[in-house]
């Protein structure tokens, strides 16, 4: 009349939890996503994001300084310019908002944290594109893979010579990682490593980070971001990022893409990343300021997801707030 197994003498106590959890998460295995925007004199709320802001260069460093006191693992920076043109040409400049960010945190850090650049032009283009646009046989108006990967060339390198650890192409073009990886060798970056964006989706969860970063995007970017409706195509990408060189490989966004997480992590031979996006922030933050979830509980436990999931590494608005949490 009893059960001969009881699985419930695991869950007793906190301590007993604690002690047979399966999955965990320390403040190393998060990465702060931050935004540093020109023309400001103090820092800009971002709405749909509450409690994330553009930062000044100054205030960018001081919360930089919190979020490494807290013991995240690393630091992704966004840049957000006044100027914006065809094919980004500040996304390069060694005085553009990005990369005078970039070294400023080295400056200040070193190497007692990881700095990670995005390298994307879509920050820097007037028409909000991830790369340049040209005319087809067609005369239709496309973004040329091939044009764009050389600025992302030229991007990782301004990036690396500014002092990021980590360059990280999100724009999803056929090739990138392979000439990042070969620019960077030849100009004796050796050491910078390369996140590759591998699979990144056409997500309709990245509104709220078009404002964050004032995107002027008209249309999508369905025709180089994956369709949700694939995930063999994910392995496809991931493959091909492994073999260029990536040293990290990411899935975004995390939370509506476990199912793709669990095949990357299952295929990678090195760390994977998952971003959660500016969407998902923004529904969490939504709900818990309705009343309707714990805010604290449901951001550990989407934590928990993504790092069971397969992710040893989380990209997330929350990482320094969490972090001292977790601690």
């Amino acid at each position: 009349m009893y059960p001969d197994h009881r699985p419930r003498r695991l869950r007793t106590t906190p301590a007993m939890r604690r002690l047979v959890a399966e999955t965990t998460t320390t403040p190393r295995n998060l990465v702060l996503p931050m935004f540093v925007a020109e023309g400001l004199s103090d820092p800009r709320p971002i709405a749909a994001m509450p409690g994330v802001v553009q930062h000044t260069q100054d205030t960018l460093v001081r919360a930089a300084h919190d979020a490494v006191a807290a013991g995240v693992g690393g630091l992704m920076l966004f840049g957000v310019p006044e100027r914006r043109d065809a094919t980004g040409s500040g996304a390069d400049d060694p005085d553009g908002v990005l990369n005078r960010a970039l070294a400023a945190l080295r400056s200040e850090f070193g190497d007692d944290t990881v700095i990670m650049a995005d390298t994307c032009l879509d920050e820097f283009t007037d028409h909000g594109h991830c790369g340049v646009l040209s005319r087809d046989a067609n005369g239709r108006e496309r973004i040329d893979n091939d044009l764009t990967v050389q600025r992302y060339v030229d991007m990782a390198l301004a990036q690396a010579e500014a002092g990021a650890h980590v360059v990280s192409p999100s724009g999803m073009m056929d090739g990138q990682v392979g000439a990042i990886r070969s620019a960077l060798d030849a100009a004796n970056f050796r050491h910078t490593s390369v996140l590759a964006y591998s699979a990144k989706y056409a997500s309709a969860l990245y509104g709220p980070f078009r404002e964050a970063v004032g995107s002027t995007l008209v249309g999508d970017r369905k025709t180089y971001q994956q369709d949700p409706a694939n995930a063999r195509e994910a392995l496809r990408e991931t493959r091909l990022d492994l073999a260029e060189g990536a040293d990290m490989v990411m899935v975004k966004p995390a939370m509506l893409y476990l199912d793709v997480l669990r095949e990357v992590a299952a295929e990678a031979t090195v760390p994977v990343a998952a971003y959660q996006v500016s969407g998902e922030y923004a529904m969490i933050s939504a709900a818990a300021a309705n009343g309707w979830i714990d805010r604290d509980a449901m951001i550990l436990e989407s934590f928990t997801a993504i790092r069971r999931a397969g992710a040893d590494i989380v990209l997330t608005y929350w990482a320094a707030e969490a972090a001292a949490i977790l601690r």
